[in-house]
Order: structure tokens, then sequence, then C-alpha cells
């Protein structure tokens, strides 16, 4: 009977690894729609990357990371309105829910750029890669658009 118990737990741990093994991570379970790039005038030395990303699993996915060869760094970012005025602050992690999009768009979320290392033309095209966070990447091709952005006045 002892015998017969050691089988059965090494066999229900050997299942469950394996199923670990083949179900997919995150990057092949999140797709990436939209993705851009914001141009900025020259000698601007940060920009903004957008897209939207949905979880195709069932289990909550995040994202955690992003890198891009254009910047030396690359954040995860939001906007907050703290003392009545807007502020950009650098997150963590962007949770993605299953089933659900989460867009990162300018004046929310977004991945940040910091110290540009090539000047970004409309039309071209950049290289980001997303890291989640059960270390899983992807690598995107991103072109570069000129986004207006219009101003809000308060009174």
């Amino acid at each position: 009977m002892r015998y017969l118990t050691k089988q059965l737990g090494a066999a229900c741990a050997l299942l469950c690894l394996s199923a670990g093994l083949y179900a997919g991570n995150a990057a092949d379970n999140l797709q990436v729609q939209d993705i851009y790039v914001r141009a900025v005038p020259p000698g601007q030395s940060n920009s903004a990357a957008f897209l939207s990303l949905t979880n195709a699993d069932q289990t909550d996915h995040a994202l955690v990371a992003a890198e891009s060869s254009i910047s030396k760094v690359a954040e995860l970012h939001t906007h907050l309105k703290e003392e009545g005025m807007m502020k950009m602050r650098r997150v963590e992690r962007i949770d993605l829910p299953p089933g659900e999009t989460v867009k990162l768009q300018p004046g929310g979320l977004h991945v940040m750029l910091i110290g540009l290392t090539k000047q970004l033309s409309p039309g071209e095209d950049v290289d980001i890669t997303l890291v989640f966070e059960d270390g899983s990447r992807t690598a995107l091709t991103a072109p570069v658009k000129t986004v207006q952005q219009t101003m809000q006045h308060h009174h």
C-alpha cells in the first residue's frame, strides 16, 4: 500500500509538471493591436508607445517591463490627477485580466521611451519588446506616427 501511494504521488506530480509545460505562457495568450510610437519634434529626448493588449487566457497576466533599442530606458507609466494637475507616474505593472482588453493610450497607461537614441520620423518602424510577469516576451515592430494632442483649458 505504501508503495502504491508513493507511485500515485509521483504520477500526480509528473502530471502536474507536464501540464505546466504544455500551458501557454503570457506572451502566447496576449494579443497586441494598434501599436504605434509617437513622433516627437527634433531635440525632444522622450516619446511614448501606445497599444491595446487583449488577454485571451483564462488567468490573470501582467505587463511588467518594456525594452527598445531606440531609447536608453523604457518604463511603464500612467497619468494621475494630483492636486488638480495631471501628472505622469511610473507603474511597476499593468494588470491584464482574463478576457479583457487593456488600452495603453495618450492620457492614460503607456510605455514611456526615455533618452531617445535617434530621431523618430513618421512612417519609420521601431522595435519594442514587451516583458510579462512570467518572464515571457513579445518582440514587436511599431510604426512611428504623428499624434495631434488637443490642449484642455481649465477655468
